[in-house]
């Protein structure tokens, strides 16, 4: 790609609120005399925006107080002036229903805060699950220079002597717990020892997934998704953001330039090699169609059947977590591995191309990162499924559950929402066995509302005393990136907009054939009619404010959940402000 000429201090954007000799900059400019500075401070110099999503109740991101002044310290020593701008704290443990109904809201308000302030290129501060997607969707729409900034995941959890993954450890002694095989006691040290310090699930959840997306599409300094968030490394990475977003402003280096259907492949290939998170589909489709990018669920399958996993992270992989990947060379390593099936022509924040990143990267444990010759899984990380029960297309994560269970077939059982599932399993007399296959709906986009976290539905405990860990599950809902097990999720349409699944009845048959990628409910075409004609559509989640809008607005799953109105294709993106 040719290099733009550098831009001269009186291309900057900022220079439009600044550098005319009138009253609208005079009232400009006496503000910043209000706030302290002087003109030689921040005059003819990029003023970079720090779009920083940390809280109080932000436990993955509650290092970033001491982070923006490493961001801050690298702008300045490269001549530019930060500014820091707090932005929506979207977080998946206190959020709810769940974060992913803020998700738009984050990546509009990036946009607007970005196109209404005097910011020449902004650095984004994320890393919980959909702070990756929000920010980086809306600094997409508004097209400054931007670099991305990841948490990081914390330091392996441990208890007495046991490593522990966050999410996906939680998942599994709450099994035990519940089949009566752990003590208040070890329940409590588990609790006490699962997340030991600032940072994301250091599991390859859908933190880490969408960190590593974001580092493989180029929009990170490399490497930079796999460093944890206490590693002194992250502190120079921080400071090193600064320095590189000056340049970035100076060489007018936007995400349009870097964002190209390339390195949305080479996003979607590395992600499926990591062991993905589900979520992965949802934010990367959404995601690429803020840059023009028509990145499809057929698109994913095709990759997801040609790219082995060989990250060996839980709870994909078997026994190592974030922590061991960065040790055994983190993503660069990995991506190295798997650099013939990659384009490395593709430019990155760097400047420079992914091939030139990628020079000197070694593995240094090939059980962690595993060569293409003996992967983990074969296949990728995610297989997408259609049939009759999911026309639109429904996700499963292949090498997280049990094989015997790639091709199934047994009666449905099924709930119409979490609260009645959840006094279902936990009756051990319910009628169950390991055949059955559970079905939650009305927990999509709209039903859920926002889609949560609900798709991994515990097994009845009544099995779980039995020795059984795995069954097939079916919803519209996600689930956490940490989850495993036999459970199809997104499908789509949701049954609250009155998709399939809407239509489904207890005891029905439900056949899963996932060499053929398919799911169907085994009734006839005029039954499915005769109830298709009986459906009345459920009463709307909102009747006003943010929830009402998101309802109204919100594509299905595999569109990618965001609003129809702010997708590339909807029409220009807004232009320059007014000043007056």
């Amino acid at each position: 790609m040719p290099t733009a000429p550098r831009k001269t201090p009186d291309q900057l954007r900022s220079s439009r609120w600044f550098a005319p000799d009138d009253l609208r900059s005079f009232g400009h400019r006496s503000r910043m005399m209000q706030l302290g500075y002087t003109d030689a401070e921040y005059r003819d110099k990029p003023i970079i925006g720090i779009l920083n999503t940390w809280s109080e109740l932000n436990s993955c991101h509650s290092h970033f107080p001491e982070r923006v002044r490493d961001v801050k310290r690298g702008v300045a020593m490269a001549g530019g002036f930060p500014v820091e701008m707090p932005a929506l704290s979207v977080d998946e443990s206190f959020n709810k229903p769940t974060s992913m109904l803020y998700r738009n809201m984050l990546a509009m308000e990036t946009e607007e805060q970005i196109r209404a302030h005097p910011l020449d290129g902004v650095v984004l501060m994320g890393g919980c699950d959909k702070t990756t997607p929000g920010l980086v969707m809306g600094a997409i729409t508004a097209g400054v220079p931007m670099i991305y900034l990841p948490a990081g995941p914390m330091l392996r959890g441990n208890y007495a002597g046991r490593i522990l993954g966050s999410g996906s450890d939680a998942w599994k002694y709450w099994d035990e717990r519940r089949a009566g095989n752990i003590s208040d006691e070890e329940w409590l040290g588990v609790q006490g020892g699962i997340a030991r310090s600032a940072g994301t699930c250091m599991t390859m959840g859908t933190a880490s997934t969408m960190t590593a997306i974001t580092d493989a599409m180029g929009l990170t300094l490399p490497g930079a998704s796999s460093i944890p968030a206490v590693d002194s490394g992250h502190m120079r990475m921080s400071s090193e953001c600064g320095r590189r977003i000056v340049d970035m402003v100076w060489e007018d280096l936007t995400p349009s330039r870097i964002i190209t259907p390339a390195a949305v492949q080479n996003a979607a290939i590395v992600a499926m090699a990591t062991g993905c998170s589900t979520n992965a589909v949802i934010h990367l489709i959404a995601m690429a169609r803020r840059a023009g990018v028509d990145l499809t669920l057929d698109d994913l399958d095709a990759l997801g059947r040609t790219t082995p996993l060989i990250a060996n992270v839980r709870p994909s992989g078997k026994d190592y977590l974030m922590e061991d990947f960065f040790f055994a060379g983190g993503l660069r390593a990995l991506m190295k591995q798997m650099e013939e099936r990659l384009d490395t022509s593709c430019i990155t924040v760097t400047g420079k191309t992914l091939g030139e990143n990628l020079e000197g990267a070694v593995v240094y444990n090939d059980d962690v990162i595993r060569p293409l010759s003996n992967p983990v899984y074969k296949e990728g990380s995610l297989a997408l499924l259609r049939g009759n029960l999911c026309p639109d297309g429904a996700v499963i994560k292949p090498a997280a559950c049990d094989p015997k269970y790639h091709v199934h077939q047994g009666p449905a059982l099924v709930f119409d929402s979490y609260p009645e599932m959840k006094a279902a399993i936990d009756d051990e007399n319910l009628d169950v066995t390991p055949d059955t296959v559970l079905v939650l709906r009305n927990a999509g986009p709209q039903g859920g509302p926002g889609m949560p976290e609900w798709g991994m539905l515990p097994i009845p405990k009544a099995l779980i005393k039995q020795g059984h860990r795995d069954m097939l599950r079916i919803s519209d809902s996600r689930m956490s990136g940490t989850s495993y097990g036999a459970c199809v999720l997104h499908v789509a349409p949701e049954s609250f907009v009155g998709g399939p699944l809407a239509l489904l009845k207890t005891g029905d048959i439900v056949r899963l054939d996932l060499p053929n990628r398919s799911l169907d409910m085994l009734v006839d075409d005029d039954e499915i009619g005769r109830r298709r004609a009986a459906w009345q559509p459920p009463q709307p989640r909102y009747e006003r404010g943010y929830g009402y809008m998101f309802s109204r607005h919100v594509t299905q799953a595999d569109k990618g959940c965001d609003f129809d109105y702010l997708e590339a294709g909807f029409g220009a993106a807004a232009p320059e402000p007014d000043i007056f």
